[in-house]
């Protein structure tokens, strides 16, 4: 059971106990991420994340990790477009000292000068690793070209340029605003003592700033757009996206299922036409992402540069058949239990369980119970599925973006679909 609890420093936590376990996970959340950067501080969400692991005012960066090493534990983070979490497994009887750990990183970070300049250099190579991977790039790109001019197209990592000229001073305001008790959730799962623990949070969490300036974010019109990224690769990346729902669209699970059904298993309709039958790509699936206020749905396949126009024909056939001859009953049907299934896995790992009731907390304000889930997945009706078709089964509304080995004609190859 999913407890909440609002320490009296203003901060809430999120806890549920699970005293068959012999582990517990805890995150801290911040609801900041790319999307609240200006362009100068373009990649700041991401830069400060690497630096909460580089020393406090009693730890060396060494210590951090000596010290998780020495509990067991099992400690991370990650930065997305609206939302950053620092994070840390361990044994149940290594709560507190995990805790701690967590917020004395959090909250006594030095931010060391010496220090930043190494860490940008260790980001400049992560963008090198990223712009080597060419699926990589073709995904951080159609998500630019569906979001331009929202701050959600703005780059997790930033730009050399824009890291180079962040100095600390802008880089500890940026906390300073950001990094509010209002904008922090602390995520709690697995067996634990949650006196103990939330003693810890109270003590170090209230001296954040109570309250952040919320952003109001235009209503941008979006209008397809394509892009060509010419490397010398051996094989080309086609990644097409289009408008989606939100994180709390009644249409979500709807959403969830349809992209399994189109490309989500061995079994969806894109796996067995562009691989099975046409034997055009190895890696071909279809994939949703879903915000606060928006979202996105996408399709990637991999294929031989003489055969990028005739995948995405296979695509559009796809796209029309789902318009067109519509889903199954079965399909579904397998479509619900694939879901379910993997929702059902996640929830027996403490992590995951940490990870999703972080997240909904810090971005919808409430929890949600496996219960409550499994219902949802179960109650999408087939006029669901046809709304949601309705807004993904027209190539026409579709950005594109290929990574290839030359320059083609791809606004010519959409359109001609």
């Amino acid at each position: 059971m999913v407890k909440i609890k609002n320490l009296s420093c203003g901060v809430k936590m999120v806890l549920e106990e699970i005293p068959y376990v012999q582990s517990v996970s805890m995150g801290i959340w911040v609801r900041a991420g790319a999307r609240d950067e200006s362009r100068e501080l373009s990649g700041v969400s991401h830069f400060i994340e690497h630096m909460m692991f580089k020393g406090t005012e009693k730890r060396t960066a060494k210590e951090i990790a000596e010290d998780a090493d020495r509990i067991s534990g099992q400690m991370n983070a990650f930065t997305g477009k609206e939302s950053t979490c620092y994070y840390i497994k361990t044994l149940s009887s290594n709560a507190d000292k995990a805790a701690e750990i967590l917020a004395d990183m959090f909250m006594h970070s030095k931010f060391d000068a010496k220090e930043m300049a190494r860490e940008k250099k260790v980001i400049y190579e992560e963008m090198k690793m990223v712009n080597d991977s060419p699926e990589d790039a073709a995904h951080d790109t159609i998500c630019e070209l569906i979001f331009k001019g929202n701050p959600l197209a703005k780059s997790i990592l930033g730009t050399q340029t824009s890291l180079k000229g962040i100095s600390r001073d802008m880089l500890k305001k940026y906390i300073e605003d950001e990094y509010t008790k209002d904008s922090v959730v602390v995520s709690v799962s697995g067996n634990f003592d949650e006196h103990a623990v939330c003693e810890i949070f109270e003590r170090e969490l209230g001296h954040l700033k109570d309250n952040k300036t919320e952003k109001v974010y235009d209503e941008i019109t979006y209008k397809p757009s394509y892009k060509v990224i010419v490397k010398d690769i051996e094989q080309s990346h086609i990644c097409i996206g289009t408008r989606g729902v939100k994180i709390d669209d009644e249409l979500y699970y709807a959403f969830s299922l349809l992209s399994n059904i189109l490309g989500g298993t061995m079994s969806s309709r894109l796996f067995q036409n562009i691989r099975e039958q046409k034997g055009l790509a190895y890696s071909v699936y279809s994939h949703m992402s879903a915000f606060s206020d928006m979202g996105y749905f996408n399709i990637y396949a991999g294929v031989a540069h003489s055969k990028i126009e005739s995948a995405l024909k296979g695509i559009k056939c796809e796209l029309d058949s789902l318009k067109k001859n519509f889903v199954t009953e079965d399909e579904l049907a397998m479509a619900k239990e694939q879901l379910k299934g993997n929702y059902i896995f996640g929830q027996e790992n403490v992590n995951s369980r940490m990870f999703s009731a972080g997240k909904n907390m810090l971005l919808l304000g409430k929890t949600f119970t496996m219960e409550e889930v499994i219902e949802d997945i179960d109650s999408v009706s087939m006029d669901e599925i046809k709304a949601a078709a309705d807004i993904i089964s027209d190539i026409a509304n579709y950005s594109a973006v290929v990574v290839t080995n030359e320059k083609i004609d791809l606004k010519r190859m959409m359109g001609n679909l």
